[in-house]
Parts: structure tokens; sequence; C-alpha cells
């Protein structure tokens, strides 16, 4: 991995030492220069060169790549909570059924369940423990009347990484649908849907995925596309969209079912490059130098007396590194970074909370560790 080669597709390196990425990223220097091809010929050709919408078929198949899923089973939305909706306005629930979800959730995944109160639908949420969220803990929830497990593949507030695959196979076990979603890991840990039995997953692309907000991932199992009754019906979702003068509801047979109306395209075309670009240097090598990075940080941050709230097994790790200190006021903390050192961190859930990609250096996080103010 030529690390001077990538932070030069980095345009905010020159800026900032930027340990963000768990909340808005910044966009790669692949996915501005797409937009900007986007806006040129949307500009200077409009659609007389064969059209804007060809490129998103082309980015559907990546997707799927780094999915490892079939182009079919994935479509595109404005961001997260969009996708999770789809699933839970989609589906028939009976009073008295429930969902299953951890505790610490961000709200994108607790507001479309709990919007199924109305119709008898309880919400089960699982605690925190020290900052985990034991699967053992969510199997003891699911009963004969759960029909959905939800959860965050990584959480946002701790950083805990969810084992997927132990995860699902309960879910498939146990006759119960399994849902993730995936903004904290899609584009730093690999997710193959497939070998994580995942039935549904929707995933923005405005943090680890480097690309614009307003653009994201939803997958739906094939064998499941016909479940979901599509909760928001426009002309693009049926078969025969170009058809404008037969009016026939007839939904198409893949997850373009779930479109409404027209794409995001300049988004398609950021997210797509950036895809390519990920695909490219490889998923597996990203994690791995994503791994390095956030190990070295909690050892410096461990040195000056912070305590690392993070789990740190191998299983449970990923791209976010929270902690916490005894003496300092986190909010201050992370705005003397940015003044002073142009450093970017957050605070969450009364927190500090650091979260360096793989274009992040070793002398990044060294200076940020020598920044903090000792604990």
């Amino acid at each position: 991995m030529n690390i001077d080669e990538i932070r030069r597709a980095m345009p905010i390196t020159r800026h900032y030492n930027f340990m963000n990425h768990a909340a808005v990223a910044p966009v790669c220097g692949r996915g501005a220069d797409a937009m900007r091809r986007y806006l040129d010929e949307a500009s200077e050709h409009a659609y007389a060169r064969g059209g804007l919408y060809p490129e998103s078929k082309r980015v559907r198949q990546v997707s799927a790549k780094l999915l490892n899923c079939h182009p079919e089973e994935v479509t595109f939305v404005k961001n997260t909570s969009e996708g999770l909706s789809y699933v839970a306005n989609g589906l028939q629930w009976s009073r008295g059924d429930n969902v299953v979800t951890a505790g610490v959730e961000f709200p994108a995944n607790i507001y479309p369940w709990m919007h199924l109160k109305p119709q008898g639908v309880q919400l089960k949420m699982v605690p925190e423990d020290n900052g985990r969220v034991p699967i053992e803990r969510i199997a003891e929830l699911i009963d004969d009347r759960t029909r959905v497990v939800t959860i965050s593949a990584v959480q946002f507030g701790s950083g805990f990484r969810t084992d997927l695959a132990a995860l699902g196979t309960i879910c498939q076990q146990r006759g119960v649908l399994f849902c993730v979603d995936g903004i904290q890991a899609v584009g730093c840990v690999p997710i193959d849907v497939r070998a994580m039995k995942i039935d549904f997953l929707s995933a923005d692309g405005h943090k680890w995925l480097l690309s614009p907000e307003g653009i994201g991932l939803f997958y739906c199992r094939h064998e499941l596309l016909g479940l979901l009754r599509p909760s928001s019906v426009g002309w693009l979702g049926v078969k025969n969209p170009m058809d404008f003068g037969t009016y026939k509801l007839d939904f198409r047979d893949d997850a373009r079912r779930f479109d409404g109306g027209s794409y995001n395209l300049a988004g398609i075309w950021a997210l797509g490059a950036t895809i390519d670009w990920m695909l490219e240097i490889g998923v597996d090598k990203i994690w791995e130098r994503i791994s390095m990075l956030t190990e070295r940080l909690v050892k410096g941050v461990k040195a000056k007396g912070y305590r690392i709230v993070s789990p740190r097994e191998a299983h449970e790790t990923s791209g976010i590194v929270t902690f916490v200190s005894s003496q300092h006021d986190h909010e201050k903390i992370v705005n003397h970074l940015l003044k002073e050192y142009k450093t970017v961190i957050a605070a969450r859930l009364g927190r500090l909370r650091v979260s360096p990609h793989f274009y992040n250096t070793e002398d990044e996080v060294d200076q940020l560790i020598d920044h903090l103010p000792a604990n």
C-alpha cells in the first residue's frame, strides 16, 4: 500500500489531521473527480450522448462485489434510515410481534421500529454491557413473536463490532429476519452478506465509504424481495419505467422495486469511483491498516491515563476507538485539538471518539496522542 500516493488522493490531508470518519467523512479525490465529471457531462451534454443513468448499473455491480451479493439485490438510498425504513414499513406486521435491537443504537436504527408501535409491535432493547452488546443477550430476547433482529455492524458510541456471522446464524436457526445497519462498517470492516447470513443491510456512503451525503446502499436478499411491500412508490420502481403512457403498477423483480424516482446521480458517480478505489486497494488491506492504527492509538491513549471504553478483543474491534477522561471536559478537548492543531475527533455519549481511516499515518496518530492533555 503506497500511503504517499493514497494521501495525494485525499485532499483533506492538506488541511487537517482528520480522524472522525465515524461522523461525516471527507469525500475522497476520486469521488470528487467523478462528481465533477458528472456535472460536466450534465451541464455540457445533458442526455444527448446516451444519458447519465448507465453508470448507475456499473456502480450497482461494484457495490454488489463489495458486499458479496448479486447486483439485483442492491439499490441506492438517500441514507441509512431510508433503507431501514424499507424493511420496517415493508413487512406485514401483526399485533404482538416484536423487534429485538440494542439500547445504544444510532437513532436511524431505532425510530423506524418505534414507528411501528401503533401497529402493536414491541421494540425490545439489549443494554450495553461495558461497551459491548453481547449476542447471547440478544438471543435471550428472541421469542416466538420476534420477527426481526436489527443491529449495527459497529456501534457508533463504543466501536463494538457485532459478530454478524454468529448472530446471523442464530437468526436463521430461530426463523428470524436479520437486518443490519452497516454505516459504521462498510468501507472499513469486510462485510460478506452471504457468509454473515444477512437478510437486509443499509449503509450511507458519507462515513467510511468517503462519499458525499445523500447516497447509500440497500441490500435485500433475493429470496425476500417479494416479502417487502414497497412503501415509497414512484415511476422508477416498475418493470417498464420508460413507458410513460401506460400506467401499470408492476414492480421490478429486483431491489430496484424500492426505487421511488430519479436518482442522486452525482452521488452515485462519486460512490462508484470510491468503491472502485477501495476494491483496487483491497478491503482486507484497508481493514488491516485501520486495525494497526487503532491499536497504536489505544496504546498511546492508555499511556496518557485515559480509560478505553471500546472492546479490544480481536473479533470486537472496529475503526472506532472511544475513551474517557476523569479530569478534562471532552468537548473542550475536541475544540482545542481542532483550533490549535487542526486535528478532528468527536465527543459522543460522554466519550471521546477517534476513528482513523486507512490513509491516516502513524505520525498523525502519534501527534493526536501527544496533543491530548495528560489525564
